[in-house]
């Protein structure tokens, strides 16, 4: 099966893009939209992944009448967010979103950010159309 061999930094998205903690959750948004993300990182100054920022956080605020313009990522952030090491087999990954329903997941290594696994990463690798392979 392709999966055994396979290694997560062969099909994550690098380079990761993450916010600091006072970055405005508007300039997050804006990355969330226009990125094609589902969420963002959010790092400490030596990378280490503190929270994640989602859709969900962001709708959340909306439904209690935030204004999103005045608030920084640590204030809506998903805090101690699931990471996995660059390590992991893509087998557990495939568990972790599955059981926990988390679209992305920040890959660290040594405990610093290196990149994104996201499930649209892992079906892009099985579902190549003969039209889009390019060799």
């Amino acid at each position: 099966m392709k999966q055994a061999k396979l290694k997560l930094e062969e099909i994550m998205t690098r380079p990761a893009l993450s916010a600091k903690k006072d970055t405005p959750v508007k300039d997050i948004a804006f990355e969330i939209f226009y990125g094609f993300f589902s969420g963002m990182p959010v790092t400490d100054s030596d990378g280490g992944v503190i929270g994640v920022v989602t859709e969900i956080d962001l709708l959340k605020q909306i439904r209690q009448g935030k204004d999103l313009e005045k608030l920084k990522a640590d204030e809506i952030m998903t805090r101690n967010p699931v990471t996995v090491d660059i390590n992991t087999s893509l087998d557990n990954v495939l568990d972790i979103m599955i059981e926990k329903n988390i679209i992305r997941i920040p890959v660290t290594e040594e405990g610093h950010i290196v990149g994104v696994i996201a499930r649209r990463d892992i079906l892009r690798y099985y579902f190549q159309p003969e039209f889009f392979a390019h060799y």
